[in-house]
């Protein structure tokens, strides 16, 4: 039976997502989709590019962007190393890439230009790094920065008081769009969790590989997920993105 597995953001760390793609033990009929964040932290950024390429090769893959992803683009596209992304995971980014040639670069920057900024199912369920701020959908957000970088989707969706129905007037219009919503960015580390949360309709897969956390993989039918050893203890003699 074909599954529809998301997978939360990487940061760099090959290692996690080789030993979770392992415990999911998919099969060339799953659909795999990635929320972003694949590049910036642990010390293998390039090498997880070359992965998900191969990877897209046998088995139908999704791959958003995420803002880290928008941050290297840049950087492989001008050779401008933004400041901010130098401090959070850029530093270790560019690091994994002295030993690539032009070429192999190349291919890479046709992996992140084909990267989607957001990607609806056939079920109306919505996968996007960040959010949107727009009440008619993301076909219609003003700013595009908000798919990779808003995290007040998900905010209002963590606090909404249960006691107002769907068919209330007070229900937030953005989560009426879409059967469910499945998102990265924010790591549920800030909220003493290291597992997958749900606010309403909306799920954050963001665990926190990036930093103490593990690499998470869940399937959007069972809701059963997959994780990851903590991805520091994979990677011992680095700090991640942790400060």
């Amino acid at each position: 039976m074909k599954r529809t597995l998301v997978i939360g953001d990487i940061h760099g760390g090959l290692k996690a997502l080789v030993q979770l793609l392992e415990k999911v033990q998919a099969t060339e009929k799953d659909r795999l989709i990635f929320l972003g964040d694949y590049v910036d932290g642990w010390g293998e950024s390039a090498q997880v590019i070359d992965f998900l390429i191969g990877l897209s090769q046998s088995q139908e893959c999704v791959f958003i962007r995420g803002n880290h992803d928008v941050w290297c683009h840049e950087w492989l596209t001008n050779g401008v190393i933004n400041d901010v992304w130098f401090l959070h995971g850029g530093k270790s980014t560019i690091e994994s890439y002295q030993n690539l040639d032009e070429l192999h670069k190349e291919k890479h920057l046709d992996f992140f230009a084909n990267m989607k900024d957001y990607f609806v199912d056939e079920h109306n369920n919505l996968f996007i790094h960040a959010g949107f701020s727009s009440m008619h959908g993301p076909a219609k957000e003003h700013y595009v920065s908000n798919f990779s970088w808003d995290r007040t989707l998900w905010e209002m969706a963590l606090t909404m008081d249960n006691r107002i129905k769907k068919d209330s007037l007070l229900y937030p219009k953005r989560l009426l769009l879409f059967n469910e919503i499945y998102i990265g960015h924010t790591p549920t580390l800030h909220y003493d969790s290291d597992s997958p949360m749900q606010g309403c309709n909306v799920w954050n897969i963001d665990t926190g590989a990036g930093f103490y956390g593990k690499l998470t993989c869940l399937d959007i039918t069972t809701k059963a997920f997959w994780q990851s050893d903590v991805v520091q203890s994979l990677y011992p003699t680095e700090k991640g993105r942790n400060k």
